[in-house]
């Protein structure tokens, strides 16, 4: 549930950090700043010097609170356009957003933060703050860093300076947050993925386009296995589809109006357009599409895990968490309307089951549906059905416990998107399940009833991982690099002492685990002992075993885990041990 008053308070410290840069850097014009899940920032352009240092971050910081500590008030009017433009003639970035908003044919309301020692600051704003600034504990907010940021999100314009500030309730809360800060940069999917070898990024090859090494694909085809794994036991049949098609496709099934600028197009010798393919839906569609259905084959289940592209801004690609090339564990179900809750809640127990072994067992469920917006297509009768049917199952699932997204659902259908907390408490976006009346009617699908009649299928978009890349940039982070053994890209690690008196029985140990699907690095490197068991620490490998003399005249292995435990075992109890663990994906 929002909380009102924090997003007011930050909204103001946003204001009172507006003032203060005016005041500290002349000729700084400010532009846009909102509130944000964690605090606040100011999009600023800066004529001349900028705050760069972290000494400069506690000077404005300082001077925040001075003015709060003589206090403010907020009072705003509605003006005419000509006065807003007067009032910011120097701006050229508010006379941009006021020529907008009166071509919206809204109203202009300025905000004037009117400080007890008689200064003002006065700022287009549609309102939502602190009574009174006074009110606001010192301790409660900072001023963190700066980013980079254009001009309304558009890499085509202008690179403005983003100036951060953090604000919660209090110190206790503000100090917590920090903490969590600083161990997310431990965890940090990308310097993880460097250090453990998993990917990397080539100029050549571009931003945005990640490539994966022998280790990280290995957790690629383990995470796309398990999806598999649980979709063949509810019948989905594996197809396949091409990377191009072309943009016929896109402007039947309504993508091509929605999302034209987002998609990679390619012109042919021969005159034609070609995308590559940003979603999977609409081919899914067509191999449904290539024969007359009966019900009686209804559900048809499809599954397909498979890269689609998106042309995202340079600016806003992160790690894996934003990419260009996007691996989909990508599933469409067609049925009848009476189906669909049993298709729904069938996908439900997938996601538990899938997220659960991945320890994200505290899911919330978000209900993500249409609002007036123009963006959503179709009819409403169909929105109404559609989001009937969602709800039903959602309360019948977790009663009343669910987030209510208004205007969150597909342009083509609401859906159920999953959240999950990671290991140290942030939100994200995993699963989610989206009901479509609207592409079987644009592509014209249909089912023969038993009546003889055609009857329009339902089509239900399922993802699982959703994306692969996003999913392991979430799951990297989640669990530090430290993952389990059935996800390690190396499971054991041998390490013989002496390679002249022990490497003979490490060979051994290294062939009967890889006859068991293990897989094994052995160290046959004339590095020292402590090297080669530091490398096992680094690499975050869940098991390593060193042979010396004592394991091969007892003709038994020491088996040593990231934990610091120690098992003593035969090479059968070994092998027992770690076939048993990775079945059970512990």
């Amino acid at each position: 549930m929002k909380d009102e008053n924090l997003e007011h308070k930050r909204h103001s410290l946003s204001h009172v950090l507006a003032s203060v840069l005016e005041e500290k850097y002349p000729g700084a014009k400010i532009t846009l700043g909102p509130a944000i899940e964690t605090g606040f920032y100011y999009d600023v352009d800066f004529t001349k010097e900028k705050p760069t240092t972290e000494e400069d971050f506690a000077n404005i910081t300082k001077e925040m609170k001075e003015k709060i500590k003589v206090g403010g008030t907020f009072s705003h009017v509605e003006v005419k356009k000509d006065e807003a433009l007067e009032i910011f003639k120097n701006n050229e970035y508010k006379t941009e957003l006021i020529n907008e908003i009166t071509e919206r044919d809204e109203k202009i309301t300025l905000y004037t933060l009117d400080f007890a020692d008689g200064t003002k600051f006065t700022d287009l704003c549609r309102g939502g703050h602190a009574e009174n600034i006074a009110q606001i504990d010192l301790d409660s907010f900072k001023i963190t860093h700066t980013a980079g940021a254009y001009w309304r999100g558009n890499e085509k314009n202008k690179m403005l300076t983003r100036v951060y500030g953090l604000a919660f309730h209090d110190k206790n809360e503000l100090e917590d947050y920090e903490k969590k800060i600083e161990e997310a940069k431990k965890r940090d999917h990308r310097i993880l993925g460097r250090d453990l070898e998993l990917f990397l990024f080539s100029e050549l090859v571009g931003p945005g386009l990640p490539l994966w090494t022998p280790k990280g694909t290995i957790l690629r085809n383990n995470v796309d296995k398990f999806v598999q794994e649980l979709r063949s036991k509810y019948g989905y049949g594996e197809v396949t589809i091409p990377h191009l098609t072309k943009k016929d496709l896109y402007e039947k099934s309504g993508h091509w109006e929605k999302y034209q600028e987002d998609l990679f197009k390619i012109e042919t010798r021969d005159g034609h357009t070609l995308c590559i393919k940003p979603m999977n839906c609409p081919h899914h569609a067509q191999i449904y599409a290539s024969q007359l259905r009966s019900y009686k084959e209804l559900p048809i289940r499809y599954s397909e895990t498979t890269m689609v592209y998106r042309d995202e801004q340079t600016g806003e690609l992160n790690g894996l968490s934003r990419v260009l090339s996007i691996t989909q564990d990508d599933a469409h179900v067609f049925c009848r309307e009476n189906q669909i809750e049993d298709e729904v809640e069938g996908i439900w127990e997938m996601i538990v089951d899938f997220y659960k072994v991945f320890k994200f067992e505290d899911l919330k469920v978000r209900f993500s549906r249409r609002n007036e917006d123009p963006k959503f297509k179709g009819n409403i009768e169909s929105w109404n059905k559609a989001e009937t049917a969602i709800k039903n199952i959602i309360q019948k699932k977790v009663g009343d416990e669910f987030i209510d997204g208004v205007g969150e659902a597909a342009f083509y259908g609401p859906k159920i998107d999953f959240m999950a907390k990671d290991a140290i408490g942030r939100e994200h976006q995993v699963a989610t399940i989206q009901v479509d009346f609207i592409q079987p009617t644009n592509f014209g699908l249909e089912y023969v009833s038993e009546t003889g009649s055609r009857e329009m299928p339902v089509m239900i978009h399922c993802a699982i991982a959703g994306s692969l890349e996003r999913f392991l940039s979430v799951y990297i982070e989640h669990v530090a690099g430290n993952f389990p053994l059935w996800m390690s890209p190396t499971q054991v690690v041998i390490i013989p002492i002496n390679n002249e008196n022990h490497l003979g029985f490490a060979k051994n140990i290294s062939k009967k685990l890889k006859e068991k699907n293990i897989r094994v690095e052995l160290k046959d490197e004339k590095d020292g002992l402590g090297k080669k068991v530091r490398y096992a620490k680094d690499m975050k490998i869940p098991y390593w075993i060193v042979v010396g003399n004592k394991e091969i005249t007892e003709q038994k292995i020491t088996l040593e885990n990231r934990e610091g435990e120690k098992f003593n075992l035969s090479l059968e109890e070994l092998l027992e041990k770690l076939e048993k663990e990775n079945l059970a994906r512990l």
